[in-house]
């Protein structure tokens, strides 16, 4: 069974940092491109950042550039959020999601080009 389980949220002041993780089992996403999506209340998921299957390209949703940083551990099969700076507008339960297409190294912010997700992780920032 495939799942994907994700870790390291939980509540924090304005200006903290949080690192979220994403660990995959059931099978190999080293091939796959990663996403991070996030809802909060009473709004539509959003895209956060996604990162290709090398780690080589990254993309970021306008609102988090130069705060969010994610990466990968293909060897560890585990994708990570370095989130900093935060401010209250962050609060939102967080999502990572896999593309299902392997080797693909281009720009996935929609919901439908992620096959697989995660139950996802709450992230409080108190101001």
């Amino acid at each position: 069974q495939v799942q994907l389980v994700e870790s390291g949220g939980g509540l924090v002041q304005a200006g903290g940092s949080l690192r979220l993780s994403c660990a995959a089992s059931g099978r190999t996403f080293s091939r796959n491109s990663m996403g991070w999506f996030r809802q909060a209340p009473g709004k539509e998921r959003e895209f956060v950042a996604a990162i290709s299957w090398s780690g080589g390209n990254t993309y970021y949703a306008d609102f988090v550039k130069g705060r969010f940083t994610i990466s990968r551990n293909n060897a560890k099969n585990t994708v990570y959020l370095q989130m900093n700076s935060l401010k209250p507008e962050d609060t939102a339960i967080y999502y990572c999601a896999a593309h299902q297409r392997p080797l693909h190294s281009g720009y996935l912010p929609k919901e439908y080009e992620y096959d697989y997700w995660g139950q996802g992780t709450q992230v409080t920032v108190s101001s």
